[in-house]
C-alpha cells in the first residue's frame, strides 16, 4: 500500500470519495427524515425520494459518461463539486423559505453530478495509476465505501437529530464545497484528444456502443451486468420475508444481517488492497468463482433455519463480493481504452439498474404464484448462469511490476 500513500492522483481522489461518502450518507439520512416529518410518514414520498436518486442514472448516466470522455477529467469533478455546493445553498434558501418540496431537488443534484464525475474519476485512475495498483486502490476505496455502510446511517441520523435539515443542507454544501477545493490538487490532466478533430456527442454515443459491441469481453460483462442486476433485484425485496418466515425473527433483524454484509465488505476491502497482485493473476478465475459463491449463498440463505448459518453466508457474500466489484471496476480501468471509458461506464451501469428493477417487478410476482423458494432459486441459477458466461471473459495479461512503474506521482 505504500505505494499508493505516495501517488498524488490516489490520495486526492480519495480524499475526494471520502468526502463525498459523509456528504452522501447526511443527505440521505437528514432528507429521509425531513420528508417523513413534512408527509406524515407517507411511503409514497419516501418511494418518490428513492426514484429521484435512481431515475438520473438511466437518464444522464450515458450523457454523463460521454461528456466525460470530451471534457478535462480535473475540470469536471472541480467544477462538478463546486455546483453540487451552490446548488444545495440555493435549495437551502428555498427550504428555509417554506418550500419544503424542494428538499426533493438536492437528491436529484447529486445523483445528476455524479453521473458526470464518476467517469472522469476512472480516467483519472486509468492515466495516473499504474495497472498492477490498481486492483489495491479499488480496494481500499471500496473499504472506504464499505465503512460507511456502517457508519454513514448513524452520522446522517445524528447530524439532523441534532441540528436539523437546514444545517444538514448547510453541511452537506460544505462537504461537497471541500472535495472539490481539495481536487484543486489534481495535477493538470488535459484531454487525449484536446486540439483534434471536434465532433457530436451523438457520434460520441454511437462509437461508444460500437466499442462496447467489438469487445468481446465488454460485450459478455454486459451480459453479465444485467443477470446479476435482475438476481439482486429478485432478492432484495425478499431479505426480510427471509428473516421472519425462515428464520422466526422480527423484521426488525434486518438491520444487523445488512451490517454483518457491510463488515464483509470492509473486511473484503481490506483484503482486497493486501492481495493487489494476487487479484491481478488470477482475475480471470476470480470473477466465475465469485459468482458461483454468490449462487450457492443464495440457496443456503434461504434453506437455512439457523441465524448463524445465515449470518456467516452475509459476512462471507460481503467479502466475497468486494473481490467481484474490485475485479469488475479494475476491468473498467485497464481492459477499456481512455478515450472510451465514460461511455463504457454509461452503457454498463444502466444495464445493472435495468436489471434491478426488472427483478424488484418480478419478484412479488413470483412469490405470490410460486414460492419464496421458487424465488430465490431463480436468482441462484441466474448466478450460476452468469458464472458461465464470465468464464468466457478474456483478460489482458497482468501487467509487468516495472511496467508503467515510473508513472507513479510523488
Amino acid at each position: 500500500m505504500a505505494h499508493l500513500f505516495r501517488n498524488r492522483v490516489f490520495l486526492v481522489v480519495a480524499g475526494a470519495d471520502l468526502l463525498q461518502q459523509a456528504g452522501i450518507w447526511i443527505r440521505n439520512m437528514a432528507l429521509l427524515f425531513y420528508i417523513m416529518e413534512q408527509t406524515n410518514n407517507n411511503p409514497a414520498a419516501v418511494a418518490l425520494l428513492t426514484t429521484f436518486e435512481y431515475l438520473p442514472i438511466f437518464v444522464f448516466s450515458l450523457i454523463g459518461g460521454t461528456f466525460a470522455d470530451r471534457w478535462n477529467p480535473k475540470r469536471t469533478v472541480v467544477i462538478g463539486d463546486a455546483l453540487s455546493a451552490v446548488s444545495v445553498l440555493a435549495i437551502l434558501g428555498m427550504v428555509a423559505a417554506g418550500w419544503w418540496q424542494a428538499a426533493f431537488a438536492a437528491t436529484v443534484v447529486s445523483a445528476v453530478v455524479s453521473q458526470f464525475s464518476q467517469p472522469s474519476s476512472a480516467v483519472l485512475f486509468k492515466r495516473h495509476v499504474p495497472e498492477q495498483h490498481v486492483e489495491a486502490a479499488i480496494g481500499f476505496t471500496q473499504s472506504m465505501s464499505a465503512l460507511f455502510m456502517i457508519i454513514g446511517p448513524m452520522v446522517g441520523t445524528l447530524v439532523y437529530t441534532r441540528l436539523g435539515i437546514d444545517w444538514s443542507l448547510a453541511a452537506l454544501a460544505f462537504v461537497f464545497a471541500a472535495a472539490s477545493a481539495v481536487q484543486l490538487l489534481l495535477p493538470s490532466t488535459p484531454r487525449v484528444q484536446d486540439g483534434g478533430p471536434k465532433t457530436s456527442p451523438l457520434k460520441d454515443v454511437r462509437d461508444g456502443f460500437r466499442y462496447v459491441t467489438g469487445h468481446h469481453t465488454l460485450k459478455l460483462a454486459a451480459a453479465m451486468f444485467l443477470l446479476v442486476g435482475i438476481s439482486s433485484g429478485i432478492v432484495a425485496p425478499l431479505d426480510v420475508f427471509v428473516i421472519m418466515e425462515r428464520l422466526g425473527l422480527q423484521k426488525e433483524a434486518v438491520q444487523w444481517f445488512a451490517m454483518l454484509e457491510g463488515a464483509g465488505l470492509l473486511i473484503g476491502g481490506g483484503l482486497a488492497a493486501g492481495l493487489s497482485g494476487w487479484i491481478d493473476r488470477h482475475r480471470s478465475r476470480i470473477v466465475p468463482w465469485t459468482l458461483v459463491i454468490f449462487g450457492i449463498g443464495t440457496f443456503v440463505e434461504v434453506l437455512s433455519l439457523w441465524p448463524v448459518l445465515t449470518g456467516s453466508v452475509r459476512l462471507l457474500t460481503g467479502v466475497t463480493m468486494t473481490f467481484f466489484q474490485v475485479v469488475l471496476s479494475a476491468l473498467m480501468i485497464k481492459e477499456v481504452e481512455e478515450a472510451y471509458i465514460g461511455r463504457t461506464n454509461g452503457i454498463m451501469l444502466p444495464l445493472m439498474m435495468a436489471g434491478v428493477l426488472i427483478g424488484t417487478g418480478c419478484s412479488g410476482l413470483l412469490v405470490k404464484q410460486a414460492t419464496l423458494f421458487a424465488a430465490y432459486g431463480l436468482a441462484g441459477a441466474l448466478l450460476i448462469v452468469c458464472a458461465l458466461v464470465a468464464s468466457r471473459m478474456r483478460f489482458t495479461a497482468p501487467a509487468a511490476q516495472s511496467a508503467a512503474g515510473s508513472a507513479v506521482e510523488g
